[in-house]
């Protein structure tokens, strides 16, 4: 059976973003995100950071926590903090219409069955990191698990993948976008996690194509 192939539109919010970040001078840039969200660029040219809200710094003061949780979870740091980012901003106060809270944007439902406070920004980005490797661990696939974070698993398991929700789709553009424009900026180096068992996320900045093998 071949690999799913994931095609999302140039206009899309945060890929699209991704996308102009490779210079006319370096046009094959490849990036490979992996499963845990860390990324190794897979060809000698350069990618560069465009001057975008995609890079725009998270608090410094988080920094220590967000790396602690993310290695409880078996997660790269870069990932959790693109997710919170597409969430919430890092707005602490962040309540959503539909009464999601917090950093992370966790349901008052979702989060008493994490066994966490909503309420307390701590335990809520420790809540988001959990249900992340939750649905990593179900779906095995980052855009999958990315997805299912923001249309619920439900959806995923029914669509078999990334579900034709532009709302969705966005949401996964937008966060892989980060993650691919926070390793490219400048003074950063993208790494790459050699101990997941998951499959690794492929982007050709150029054409736009998402590629899990």
């Amino acid at each position: 059976m071949p690999s799913p192939t994931y095609l999302f539109p140039a206009g899309a919010a945060g890929l699209a973003a991704a996308l102009l970040l490779a210079s006319p001078a370096a046009p094959c840039s490849v990036l490979e995100i992996g499963a845990d969200g860390a990324v190794l660029v897979r060809a000698a040219d350069r990618v560069r950071a465009a001057a975008t809200g995609a890079t725009a710094a998270m608090p410094a003061a988080w920094r220590p926590q967000l790396e602690r949780i993310a290695a409880r979870h078996a997660l790269s740091p870069a990932l959790v903090e693109a997710l919170v980012w597409q969430e919430s901003r890092w707005n602490t106060g962040a309540l959503s219409p539909k009464g999601a809270i917090g950093l992370a944007q966790l349901m008052p439902d979702t989060a008493r069955e994490l066994g966490v406070d909503p309420h307390d920004p701590l335990d809520n980005l420790e809540g988001g990191a959990r249900y992340l490797r939750q649905q990593m661990d179900r779906f095995g696939d980052l855009p999958s698990a990315l997805a299912a974070y923001n249309a619920g698993p439900a959806r995923v398991a029914a669509a078999g993948g990334v579900p034709d929700i532009a709302e969705t789709r966005d949401y996964v553009n937008a966060v892989l976008g980060r993650i691919t424009a926070s390793a490219a900026a400048p003074g950063t180096t993208p790494t790459h996690s050699t101990h997941s068992t998951h499959p690794a996320t492929s982007i050709n900045p150029q054409k736009g194509i998402l590629h899990v093998p």
